[in-house]
């Protein structure tokens, strides 16, 4: 099979990835400057997929770092990126640093993909390139609307940047990926939602207050036009987004026609923030106290995926619900501690 470099290959979604990736017989380059992630992660990815794969720990900041392990391999033919700073609050306090490390990666990613002929792009983007749209499920036409956050913005405009690259020549083939909101940790619980950075995203918060570790959740806004007053978000299981990268790539080494082309990764199903507690409690179990607040700034009142397209060309269905997204991120949280550096 083709030999792949992921970006970020220790973090949340690259790591879920490469376990997908191994397992269908990919050979694996990894970087991650572990700035947001922990090494330990590497070594649980070997024992559930039962395989080796070559791993960089650098900064893709640095112009040098991507020309070097590309030189490294030169037969690597797909680049699935994934590293970037991604909370959203925090990025409406840091713009700065937010812009300067989302667009400087990637840009280093795609001189290095036009230095060494690597003609297949797969991107992480986000839902938040939508801005605040009235109607919904939102489509891949729905039109791009004013950002909510700085985090938003890089993403808008690495979309920006990539279909200029393909549309120059500098790059055959790009699929961008917008992800809802990802949650849920592998079955194994040897990997799953663990930055180094205090957690912001509701499941991983959820679960430190179900172990102790926080004593509520903040529920930051009940005022919203929706159905309980709380934001509306569209979660989707970890390794359903796993898969779906790997079909992209398939898709792109095998059936895309040159360009580039955008699809919605979710479950096309709207979740208010009480009824995610609810879900967690049903789930595991477990009582959850929470504490209304006041909005966060960046924060949509609601968004949710329609998802025909990537079933349609991709051929990509997500596997597990909301009830397997809870127990399983909970399962992840009790043995977090004994698996982590």
């Amino acid at each position: 099979m083709a030999k792949i470099l992921v970006t970020g290959g220790a973090g949340y979604i690259g790591s879920h990835t490469i376990v997908e990736l191994l397992r269908q017989n990919y050979e694996i380059v990894s970087i991650d400057n572990h700035s947001n992630s922990h090494p330990s992660i590497l070594d649980n990815i070997k024992k559930i997929s039962g395989k080796d794969f070559s791993h960089y720990h650098l900064d893709l900041s640095q112009q040098s770092t991507l020309q070097t392990v590309l030189s490294d391999h030169p037969d690597i033919e797909g680049i699935i990126h994934f590293a970037a700073s991604i909370e959203v609050e925090e990025s409406v306090k840091s713009p700065l640093a937010y812009y300067r490390n989302n667009l400087t990666s990637l840009l280093h990613v795609l001189e290095g993909a036009r230095d060494h002929d690597i003609a297949h792009l797969i991107f992480s983007s986000s839902c938040t390139v939508y801005g605040d749209k009235a109607t919904m499920p939102v489509t891949e036409e729905t039109p791009i609307g004013k950002p909510a956050s700085p985090y938003g913005a890089t993403k808008q405009m690495g979309e920006q940047i990539i279909s200029d690259s393909v549309r120059s020549g500098a790059l055959d083939h790009a699929v961008i990926l917008r992800y809802f909101n990802p949650a849920g940790a592998h079955p194994s619980a040897l990997i799953g939602e663990c930055p180094k950075h205090p957690v912001s995203h509701l499941v991983p918060v959820i679960t430190q207050v179900a172990s102790g570790e926080r004593p509520y959740v903040a529920i930051y806004g009940d005022d919203y036009s929706t159905r309980d007053g709380s934001c509306i978000r569209d979660y989707i299981h970890v390794c359903d987004l796993a898969q779906a990268h790997v079909q992209a790539l398939e898709y792109s080494m095998g059936f895309m026609e040159k360009g580039w082309k955008a699809f919605n990764l979710g479950s096309g199903k709207g979740v208010s923030v009480k009824e995610a507690i609810h879900a967690f409690e049903e789930a595991t179990g477990k009582t959850i106290s929470s504490q209304i607040s006041g909005r966060r700034p960046g924060d949509l009142p609601a968004i949710y995926a329609d998802t025909s397209r990537a079933k349609s060309i991709l051929k990509w269905t997500p596997q597990y619900d909301l009830f397997d997204i809870m127990s399983t991120a909970w399962k992840f949280e009790q043995r977090k501690s004994q698996i982590l550096d």
